[in-house]
């Protein structure tokens, strides 16, 4: 069976944001206001202190975003430095 290749970070890739409290940067794409993917890695677990504090209820991969990074990324998009993809 041959899979269809993911294209869509090629017309919508990522954009770093920084945390305004903890400093954590990730990679976030906002395709709409209401949908964001927020990609995180190990230096920026590290440092999300909410992160690590929720982290010991939940299984693997099920933290999405801390309130902090949210306003942050929300911030970013009001500003235009990350895309709501909806609005181009």
């Amino acid at each position: 069976m041959l899979m269809r290749p993911d294209n869509r970070l090629n017309d919508a890739p990522m954009t770093p944001v920084t945390c305004r409290s903890c400093g954590a940067r990730v990679l976030a794409r906002k395709s709409s206001w209401e949908q964001t993917s927020v990609q995180w890695n190990g230096a920026a677990v590290d440092l999300c202190k909410e992160r690590q504090t929720a982290g010991a209820g939940l299984r693997p991969g099920m933290f999405l975003v801390c309130t902090k990074l949210r306003a942050s990324i929300e911030a970013a998009a009001g500003a235009g430095s990350l895309p709501v993809l909806d609005e181009l």
